[in-house]
């Protein structure tokens, strides 16, 4: 009888309370997702090649589930005090019945070990299920294919999962249940009394909300002038500005509120006035839990943002050039590449002729220090002039800088560059003589590209030798190797006669270049036939470098970023979202005897539940407005500073994707508002039952 008593009580909890219910099931989601990330195929796979540095965010992720943990607890406890606040005359009926305190202590904890268990049956197979897609959908975006996909099932996930769930729904219920069951039962049966409201004169509170805007302007100055890089001290000062900018914005709000009601309530009929001095009242009364629900969707919408923001940027790396980079003989080369092992998996193979030109070294004042032979004099003097006809920038005057010496630039052959363009299906450069093109393969720098872009088309050159060679408008950054390994922060592409003229090993191939087939690539996935004919070069003493290292370093930085602040997102998201609600459902509550007294004097309920519905709807607009407003300068401020996206990010992308985030973030809003609205409205509809009792 005992356990039938506790399995009615847990499922009535769940049915008044879905809210709360639904969002425990996203915190376990959220918490397998978490802890089962090294056993998905991104990380089996980042394993191979960065090991070191998935072994450090696997560290991390420990101590990203316990912030995770920490923030949950404060979620259970409210929404527990909450049910348990609806139970109180059920309480003290118990104990007047004669029920043990012992007895309503150990149902209260069973009833939390028993939702507990239900929430776990039914959040761990769609935490498995989403888990089985995220895995799929990476497999296929970065080339694994399906046939590199492995389903996980992580036992370490899956039980502290469980183990952390149920420890802070049991540690958030024993404080609840040991403060319930110590109480009188004539405690228990008394009416909830709404709280007397807090007394804020209007010149207090205009002050608050006065200095509450200064402050968040100052900290959005702060952002978006003083954040060109993440300096802790600025980010700490935009954070305490902004903080208190919220609370006092918050504080003094209510206020305003009564300014209005005060001059709309004589042009205004029905139950205007209640539902707007229920407002005002939520205001005062609930100032901080609107300040901090409204600062956690401030951080969740800002680390959506960004992991966002990062996985947009990573994910349009540049275009892929070579598969392999193979350092070795042209004998021994050509032997390994053209054997019936390797020759069916390879489109196309080229030398690859990248060297410097021989120079002379000079001093800082321009003299002679070292001589060589067949040394040729070269100067940047033509670029020089082109940049110094641009507006004085700091960026500008730096580039200029690292033009204005006359160390021996780097040479990349016309015809190899060419072979590299054909392979991804550009057109070919066509060189005369005395041309030359510029060359850079810095990564993330759209505003170094744009410099450089605006000099070319206004005429620059460079010197060789006394003459003159003519600077093509426009930069040229394909990468000349299949990985990152090398990084040209500028380079010169010339005709293959000035090649051979200039160069210092002018003879010798820097690297072959291979490209596999895209038939092969289509049948097993990019990185399945990277790691098939990795297993045919191994053997055989020539070093290469694959396109699997730089997109390891690109993915891992990819689902450590993103990855984790989206999670986080996520998590803030539901957290505030819940607290919003619960604390209008429990100021409701605590003002239960208003309804009934406007029941009293002819009120219907449609129209109390409209007033409700109007009171949700403002609550959250309370919350939600000012977030919105922040995120706004945070995300303004990241994208413009610490958060640049590369030159080649497609803008129409990030727009889309910041557009679904955006819907997404919209549909979990009406969720959660439709689901307070019907909880309220079944509260509402309940005391008409009470009242005609």
């Amino acid at each position: 009888m005992f356990f039938e008593q506790i399995r009615r009580n847990a499922a009535k909890n769940r049915k008044n309370n879905g809210l709360f219910f639904g969002s425990l099931i996203v915190a376990i989601i959220a918490f397998y997702t978490l802890l089962s990330l090294g056993d998905q195929d991104v990380m089996r796979f980042l394993k191979t090649m960065e090991s070191d540095a998935v072994h450090k965010l696997m560290l991390l992720i420990p101590v990203i589930y316990l912030i995770s943990l920490f923030f949950v607890f404060f979620l259970v406890y409210f929404s527990y005090r909450y049910q348990m606040d609806n139970r109180k005359k059920e309480f003290g009926l118990c104990l007047m019945l004669g029920m043990k305190r012992s007895k309503l202590f150990a149902m209260l904890m069973s009833e939390a070990v028993w939702n507990s268990l239900v929430s776990i049956l039914l959040g761990l197979p769609l935490a498995l299920l989403l888990t089985e897609g995220i895995s799929l959908t990476t497999a296929k975006l970065v080339g694994l294919g399906i046939i590199g996909h492995k389903i996980s099932f992580s036992i370490p996930a899956v039980l502290g999962t469980i183990a952390g769930f149920i420890a802070v729904q049991l540690i958030a219920m024993l404080f609840l249940s040991l403060e319930f069951s110590r109480k009188q039962p004539l405690e228990l049966l008394r009416s909830d009394c709404a709280q007397k409201q807090v007394s804020l004169s209007g010149k207090k509170g205009g002050l608050c909300f006065v200095f509450g805007l200064i402050f968040l302007i100052l900290a959005y100055v702060a952002g978006i002038r003083l954040l060109k890089s993440f300096d802790p001290q600025i980010v700490a000062l935009i954070f305490i500005l902004g903080g208190s900018g919220t609370f006092l914005l918050y504080r003094g709000l209510g206020v305003f509120i009564g300014h209005h009601i005060r001059r709309k309530s004589p042009m205004r009929s029905g139950l205007f006035t209640f539902t707007s001095r229920q407002i005002q009242e939520n205001v005062l009364h609930q100032y901080k839990a609107l300040a901090v629900s409204s600062l956690l969707l401030l951080l969740a919408l800002a680390c959506l943002s960004f992991g966002i923001g990062v996985a947009s940027g990573r994910g349009s790396a540049e275009t892929r050039t070579a598969d392999f980079s193979i350092r070795g003989s042209e004998q021994e080369v050509r032997a390994v590449l053209d054997s019936e092992a390797s020759k069916p998996m390879i489109s196309v193979y080229y030398p690859m002729f990248l060297s410097s030109m021989e120079t002379n070294i000079y001093d800082q004042t321009g003299a002679v220090l070292q001589s060589k032979p067949n040394a040729h004099e070269f100067s940047w003097d033509g670029l020089q002039a082109a940049l110094a006809k641009l507006p004085a920038t700091d960026l500008r005057n730096n580039i200029m800088k690292n033009f204005s010496d006359r160390s021996a630039p780097n040479l990349i052959s016309e015809s190899s560059y060419n072979d590299l363009l054909q392979a991804i299906g550009k057109k070919p450069l066509r060189l005369e003589k005395d041309q030359a093109a510029l060359y850079t393969s810095i990564p993330d720098s759209s505003e170094f590209i744009g410099v450089l872009d605006s000099a070319l088309k206004s005429g620059a050159y460079i010197e060789v030798d006394g003459r003159k060679y003519e600077l093509l408008p426009g930069i040229y950054q394909d990468n000349v190797v299949a990985d990152r390994a090398i990084t040209l922060y500028s380079g010169l592409i010339v005709s293959d006669e000035n090649y051979r003229n200039w160069a210092s090993d002018r003879s010798e191939v820097f690297c072959w270049n291979v490209v596999l087939s895209p038939k092969v690539i289509e049948e097993k996935g990019l990185m399945q036939a990277i790691q098939l004919m990795e297993q045919h070069l191994a053997g055989t003493g020539l070093e290469y470098e694959s396109y699997i290292s730089g997109i390891g370093r690109n993915l891992f930085y990819t689902v450590a970023a993103s990855y984790l602040t989206i999670y986080l997102g996520i998590l803030f998201m539901v957290i505030a979202n819940t607290v919003i609600g619960l604390k209008y459902l429990m100021q409701q509550r605590a003002n239960q005897r208003r309804y009934l007294t406007l029941l009293m004097f002819g009120a219907g309920i449609k129209d109390l539940c409209k007033s409700a519905k109007e009171q949700i709807q403002l609550f959250f607009a309370l919350a939600l407005g000012i977030a919105v407003l922040n995120s706004v300068f945070a995300i303004w401020s990241m994208f413009t500073s610490f958060l640049k996206l590369p030159a080649e990010t497609p803008f129409a992308k990030v727009v889309l994707l910041a557009g679904t985030a955006f819907s997404l973030f919209v549909v979990i809003e009406f969720i959660y508002i439709s689901i307070v609205e019907q909880t309220s409205k079944r509260e509402i509809q309940a005391l008409r039952v009470t009242d005609g009792g």
